[in-house]
């Protein structure tokens, strides 16, 4: 479970502050599929960069699995972030000296993980691509190099993926299976997946969609239960 306890964020702007997000509060239970909707400017990143600990907000509390995030060190949000959170990003963030198999391995090395390259190759068989793992990105596809970003997102069983514009940068085609990829892992593995998009397909096929607008939250739809 995710927990949004009136969460804010403002920045200095001039001689004043610029709010970006207003107090809000959010739950996100485990295992659904929310969506964050809006248009530009709206706060969408901003509040996924918060659930990820990359940013701290300026008042209130997230809880993410029971723990308040908030409180926690640099070190201590590193680890959480380390084995528990997953992030995808709109525009891979790959290393590029890296083949797509070591991008793969390297938040299991960082962890220490004894049996990085066999997990490593199974990830990118589960994204489809145990033949390219010898490639570097620049050798890959868009679509290609989004999937080793989500093979490595997942490379530490992280129960919370988070997923930042990730076919913003695709074509229709390619943004399609990306999406189906991401279903089927919240789906296979139960992991929590909470995604910025301005895709009103993929929005349709959340649990959860969470409308933005002006830093504020708009609306909220259910997706109702499949009959």
């Amino acid at each position: 479970m995710i927990e949004l306890r009136g969460v804010s964020k403002t920045v200095p702007s001039g001689d004043g502050t610029l709010t970006i997000l207003h107090p809000l509060d959010l739950s996100i239970p485990d295992r659904h599929v929310v969506a964050i909707t809006g248009p530009s400017g709206s706060g969408k990143s901003t509040l996924l960069g918060l659930i990820a600990g990359l940013d701290a907000p300026t008042s209130g509390q997230i809880l993410v699995g029971g723990t308040d995030i908030t409180t926690l060190g640099e070190d201590a949000l590193a680890r959480l972030r380390g084995t528990h959170i997953g992030f995808v990003f709109q525009f891979f963030h790959l290393l590029p000296s890296l083949t797509a198999l070591e991008n793969v391995r390297v938040p299991m090395e960082i962890a220490g993980a004894r049996d990085a390259e066999r997990r490593g190759r199974a990830l990118l068989d589960e994204v489809g691509l145990s033949e390219r793992g010898h490639h570097y990105p620049s050798q890959l596809s868009g679509g290609e190099q989004q999937r080793v970003a989500i093979a490595r997102a997942l490379a530490n069983d992280p129960p919370l993926l988070l997923a930042d514009e990730p076919t913003g940068n695709l074509d229709s085609t390619t943004g399609r299976q990306v999406i189906d990829l991401l279903l089927q892992v919240n789906r296979s593995r139960g992991t929590t997946l909470v995604l910025v998009t301005h895709d009103a397909d993929l929005a349709a096929l959340a649990d959860l969609t969470i409308g933005l607008r002006d830093g504020a939250i708009a609306s909220r739809t259910a997706r109702p239960p499949a009959s």
